[in-house]
């Protein structure tokens, strides 16, 4: 697949999104108007967590502390029960204080709005960098999470082994106005029609320009 047929993909995909679930993290960024370091602390909850877990647990921590000053006057206790029960909840509790630490001893409490920055946060790998450029920060960025990864390479829009691969091949062939686009359609895509296993091909708005690689069984 060609950049020009990934693209009239998006495209196809952007029609029939509303009819899917939008990933937590970009949903409350888009319908509760979140700052950016809102969505940098719900990003974080959301790794290796359920969607409705992670908005739950966002809106606990969130009444209690939506700032890096406020957070930092919660203990790392605290922080863990608000969060509860998002997976790694203990050690993503104690990352949230260190970055809010960080951002107000270094960046008067505001988040950074560059790749290089965001990544010597700790915690704070390529997906989250790129998911918080893109959402907060309106900048193209391709935030490759486990669907972008697995998606892009059975369409055939690349062929790689690893999600970082990934992004920079999706970077050499995609318009940077499409970038901020991928990582909602494909998760949407992928959590509903595209599915790691058995993916429902037979419904599929985009299944006659998708190169199938990897599918052994579809319904």
């Amino acid at each position: 697949m060609d950049g020009k047929t990934f693209v009239k993909v998006l495209q196809i995909l952007e029609k029939e999104f509303p009819k899917w679930n939008a990933p937590v993290v970009s949903l409350m960024a888009r319908r509760d108007s979140r700052t950016p370091y809102q969505i940098l602390i719900s990003t974080i909850i959301s790794l290796r967590t359920k969607d409705e877990v992670t908005a739950e647990a966002s809106e606990r921590l969130f009444k209690l502390a939506d700032n890096p000053y406020d957070m930092l006057r919660l203990s790392e206790d605290e922080i863990a029960k608000a969060i509860y029960p998002a997976g790694f909840y203990r050690n993503k509790a104690k990352t949230i204080r260190e970055i809010s630490r960080i951002l107000v001893e270094k960046y008067g409490g505001d988040v950074p709005d560059t790749l290089d920055k965001l990544l010597k946060l700790p915690g704070v790998g390529r997906k989250t960098a790129n998911l918080v450029l893109a959402l907060s920060f309106n900048k193209p960025a391709i935030c490759v999470d486990v669907h972008v990864h697995r998606i892009s390479n059975r369409l055939g829009i690349v062929s790689t082994k690893t999600p970082e691969e990934t992004e920079k091949q999706l970077m050499e062939k995609v318009p940077r106005k499409y970038w901020s686009k991928i990582n909602d359609l494909l998760v949407a895509f992928g959590q509903t029609i595209c599915k790691p296993v058995s993916p429902y091909c037979s419904r599929c708005p985009v299944a006659h320009l998708c190169e199938k690689n990897g599918v052994e069984r579809h319904r």
